[in-house]
């Protein structure tokens, strides 16, 4: 649902002096903790940061494509792993529940998803299935009223903290590739399913990843989403949504390290000068500041075509594989035109470069995105 123009504004406002008073200043903590403070978490449920896709009618702000991306520029000013704490729920935890489940199913899930009070994960990603998501071996096999489901997901986020998983498994062990697939609720508390460690990572410290292990775990049938075989297709659907979530957070990454660099390069002298009147250096910044207008107008005009109901599969694609890889651009001259200060960690320019580097990888790396839009241009005929 888009907003009238003046809730939008109010919307934006609010996130934005959230994250300026509230988590900028908790940035080096939490990397320091690798941990999320309790009390933002419960700011984070009551500004309704964990509904903003989720449908009116149960508790969420409904909130259309482009708008969520402009939430997601604001999100994006911090360290992405405030974002990461809400943003399965608000993505591809909730996306496949909104678009494919039944009435039942959104009753019973989505309002605890809206509140915050169920985290939510999706589990695609497996040891063998990766980029090749198709390539999906946890088996789920009827018995009765139940499936029962056998396997390993791998770098599932939030899974940590998990209430409920999303889960692709493959039900007809017949049909290769995506066709055997199917998509499934499963509650954490289900006998059988065990979470591993949180892994050690690059970046993004204080938002975690794990293992998700099934060993003859019963899930009810009720519980399938949509019909069998559909699961690669839910999934395929709620990516496109979560690679222009990504993009916008990209967009705002980027926009919080030019105005980093700016303020750095105005106040710091060399040969007797601010680092801003040397050309070369000036060049940098112009050359981060254009591609992150590129990066947002592409974005943003894509969420708009998304919400007037076309097939952006390859737009999003084209977002997602431009902002990503346009962040780390930004980010790695932000640690030139910092110097030796942006290789210290005091002064978090190289956190963020550290912490950006995974844009490029998760929900589609940017190889599966070129393939993407290789394969959608053909199609299309140019």
């Amino acid at each position: 649902m888009a907003l009238d123009a003046e809730t939008r504004d109010q919307l934006i406002d609010t996130v934005r002096r959230f994250v300026t008073e509230r988590l900028r200043p908790l940035e080096a903590k939490v990397a320091e903790d690798d941990a999320m403070p309790d009390e933002v978490i419960e700011e984070m449920k009551g500004l309704g940061l964990f509904g903003l896709s989720i449908p009116e009618q149960y508790g969420g702000l409904d909130l259309s494509m482009e708008d969520e991306c402009l939430v997601g520029v604001e999100l994006g000013r911090t360290s992405p792993a405030f974002r990461s704490a809400f943003g399965t729920n608000v993505g591809i935890g909730s996306q496949a529940l909104c678009m494919f489940g039944t009435e039942a199913q959104k009753e019973k899930f989505l309002p605890g998803i809206a509140s915050g009070e169920i985290i939510t994960s999706f589990a695609l990603t497996e040891p063998e299935a990766g980029s090749d998501s198709a390539n999906v071996q946890t088996r789920a096999t009827k018995d009765g009223d139940h499936y029962v489901l056998n396997g390993a997901k791998r770098f599932i986020t939030n899974a940590n903290k998990a209430h409920l998983f999303t889960v692709m498994a493959r039900t007809d062990p017949s049909k290769p590739g995506g066709g055997g697939v199917s998509a499934f609720l499963v509650e954490r508390d289900s006998p059988g399913l065990t979470v591993g460690k949180s892994e050690k990572k690059m970046g993004q410290q204080g938002a975690h990843v794990s293992e998700v292990f099934f060993d003859n775990v019963r899930v009810p049938a009720e519980n399938l989403i949509g019909r069998e075989g559909e699961g690669f297709k839910v999934a395929m659907q709620v990516l496109d949504r979560g690679r222009l979530h990504i993009s916008s957070v990209c967009i705002g990454v980027a926009e919080r390290l030019i105005a980093d660099c700016v303020a750095y390069a105005s106040e710091r002298k060399q040969f007797g000068q601010p680092l801003s009147s040397f050309q070369l250096l000036q060049g940098m910044i112009a050359d981060s500041k254009t591609e992150a207008l590129a990066a947002k107008a592409l974005t943003l005009e894509t969420a708009r075509r998304r919400d007037a109901g076309e097939n952006v599969t390859m737009e999003a694609a084209a977002a997602k594989y431009f902002a990503s890889e346009m962040v780390g651009r930004v980010a790695d001259r932000a640690v030139q035109i910092f110097g030796g200060a942006g290789y210290i960690a005091d002064y978090g320019i190289e956190r963020f470069y550290r912490d950006v580097r995974i844009f490029r990888i998760y929900e589609g790396t940017s190889q599966i995105q070129q393939v993407i839009i290789a394969r959608e241009t053909l199609k299309r005929g140019g």
